[in-house]
């Protein structure tokens, strides 16, 4: 993956809906050329930070089991305003159903993004997961590897700060 666009995850319940941000500095590589004279985030990355969010949802009601998420689909994307340097990018993803659905069958989630309170993305996203393994029996030692790799990314998004209240992930779990 060549952008991380959460940069922690401050509260989340498994099987129901997580919380991270992505705090946007004019440090970010796509930013020299989106828009030279007016940087802002792009609407695909704020898409892909909502995809990224509901991957570690599933990651963590699943307790790892699929070392790969992706993109599926979706439905009804509508974006609000800018993301710029300096601000914060809040994201909200929760599982659209009222179960959780088969190994075979997509993740619905509904999927938001606000920056002060106000809306800059939202969607409808259906996510697949499998392992590679399922594809070719020799991959099992790369989805071993892959899911040490999320586990050890999974530690750091979980030691960032809170967002306003500097409290730590622990003392926010739902």
């Amino acid at each position: 993956m060549r952008f991380w666009l959460l940069d922690g995850i401050t509260s989340y319940a498994p099987g129901k809906f997580l919380e991270g941000y992505k705090q946007l500095t004019l440090g970010e590589e796509y930013l020299a050329e989106h828009f030279p004279t007016f940087p802002v985030m792009p609407g695909v990355l704020m898409l892909e930070a909502l995809v990224q969010a509901g991957a570690w949802l599933i990651r963590l009601s699943e307790d790892f089991t699929h070392s790969v998420v992706v993109l599926r689909q979706a439905k009804g994307i509508k974006y609000g305003n800018f993301v710029q340097p300096g601000e914060r990018l809040c994201v909200r993803v929760d599982l659209a159903s009222a179960q959780w659905p088969n190994v075979m069958d997509l993740v619905w989630l509904k999927a938001q993004g606000t920056v002060n309170g106000t809306q800059t993305v939202s969607a409808r996203i259906g996510l697949a997961r499998y392992n590679l393994a399922d594809l070719s029996s020799d991959q099992a030692e790369l989805d071993a590897e892959l899911k040490k790799v999320y586990r050890r990314v999974l530690s750091q998004l979980l030691r960032r700060p809170a967002a306003e209240s500097g409290k730590t992930l622990g003392n926010l779990r739902q």
